[in-house]
């Protein structure tokens, strides 16, 4: 069996270390099969998926293609301005010619590769792989985001549906939203993401926050509460700082803005100036800090008494939840989309309304102040991320996709 895998981007953000868990232990269950990936541009992905035996390259995007997105639309508040619209029509126009550009060169190696299953791992490689693979390998979309709300992507996925023989969702909430965007789809499956419990533990090395944060050190003791996510506009990085403003100073929490920028597409990013900003504008100086983008996630987690979600938009999983319950952290979590289906409130985290800076400070403030409370939650988080968060469960779930699509695509072309 040989399995082609697709994916836009090759920096590290929570689609691509998804897809390593999952090339990693399809290779560990069914080591005979070729794996091998291509990206749509250099970079970490790569040579992480090249460290464990998968043949991967990249073929670059042209810049209208990588730098397109949604986001122009999707995160203007109060709906899109006309200029927004503007830019966005323009940008769909480049990124279409763009792509056109691109398909020939992607055609051409997934042609050489002669793959039983192209696994696509990403919105722009669904309608690229629709385009370039060729009628004798099924397609399986791996839908790890809402689409609905998005103008541009939901029309696309429905116009090239057919090609679709499978789309994977990283949650029964994804799956909801994909059927009623796309109902010609034939066939949606979730499956809920894996983590690599052995990486994400109680156990081992922690981050020295205070120094990636150029922090000073506190004096006493103090209870650290952290924000783990990339900067998309949506993670809730202002309602997580309005939170910590509205915590007594008499009680020692630092709070850790924890990630930074990975994706190139225009509008989608939130602005770490301007987080700072707010940070010396709510006069949280001294008491938060900004890490930047860290290489070993559990090791800030470690650090870390309490992890927070404040996503103001529904959560398609929430990985970071799942990596923080399975490093046996406290964890409050912004209750809608997928991340209710990870979490049982008052048993293994606190679950919150989105956007609600008020209820995310009195949760932090409960915490705080109640060790027993955060070891009580933290051991039973850790249960769940071993009874239902093993990266190996999901790759058992997809290895019977694969080898069902590969023999009735066999079949049907036998005919």
């Amino acid at each position: 069996m040989k399995i082609l895998y697709l994916n836009p981007k090759a920096q590290l953000g929570g689609g691509e270390r998804s897809l390593l868990d999952v090339m990693i232990e399809v290779r560990a269950i069914r080591p005979d099969w070729e794996l091998s990936l291509i990206a749509g541009e250099d970079g970490p992905l790569l040579e992480a998926a090249r460290e464990i035996g998968v043949a991967a390259r990249a073929i670059e995007y042209p810049s209208g293609l990588a730098q397109f997105g949604d986001s122009a639309i999707t995160n203007s508040s109060g709906g899109a301005t006309r200029t927004a619209k503007a830019k966005f029509v323009a940008g769909l126009g480049r990124a279409g010619i763009a792509a056109l550009s691109h398909v020939p060169a992607l055609r051409a190696a997934i042609s050489a590769e002669r793959p039983n299953v192209v696994h696509s791992n990403g919105f722009k490689t669904h309608i690229l792989a629709a385009w370039a693979a060729p009628e004798s390998a099924p397609i399986i979309w791996h839908v790890r985001d809402y689409v609905g709300q998005r103008p541009a992507m939901s029309r696309l996925l429905a116009m090239h549906s057919r090609r679709c023989a499978v789309a994977v969702t990283n949650s029964r909430s994804v799956a909801e939203d994909l059927r009623t965007a796309c109902p010609q789809i034939a066939r949606t499956v979730p499956i809920h993401n894996g983590i690599d419990l052995e990486t994400f533990n109680p156990a081992g090395a922690s981050a020295d926050l205070d120094a990636l944060a150029a922090l000073a050190r506190p004096t006493g003791v103090v209870v650290r509460v952290g924000l783990l996510a990339t900067m998309a506009q949506w993670k809730g990085h202002e309602i997580f700082l309005r939170a910590l403003a509205m915590i007594p100073r008499d009680l020692s929490v630092r709070g850790y803005v924890i990630g930074g920028s990975l994706y190139s597409t225009r509008g989608s990013q939130a602005d770490l100036v301007q987080l700072r900003r707010i940070a010396d504008g709510l006069s949280l100086n001294g008491n938060v800090g900004f890490t930047g983008f860290v290489d070993e996630p559990a090791a800030a987690i470690r650090a870390l008494d309490i992890v927070v979600h404040a996503s103001t938009n529904p959560e398609p999983f929430g990985r970071v939840i799942a990596e923080a319950m399975a490093c046996g952290k406290a964890v409050i979590v912004a209750a809608a989309g997928g991340a209710l289906e990870i979490v049982t409130s008052g048993q293994d985290a606190i679950a919150i309304a989105p956007g609600d800076a008020a209820a995310l400070a009195a949760s932090i403030r409960q915490l705080a102040c109640a060790a027993p409370l955060r070891a009580q939650l933290g051991a039973a988080a850790r249960k769940t991320a071993e009874d239902r968060f093993d990266r190996a469960r999901m790759a058992r779930e997809l290895i019977p996709l694969y080898e069902e699509l590969e023999a009735a695509f066999n079949v049907g072309h036998m005919k």
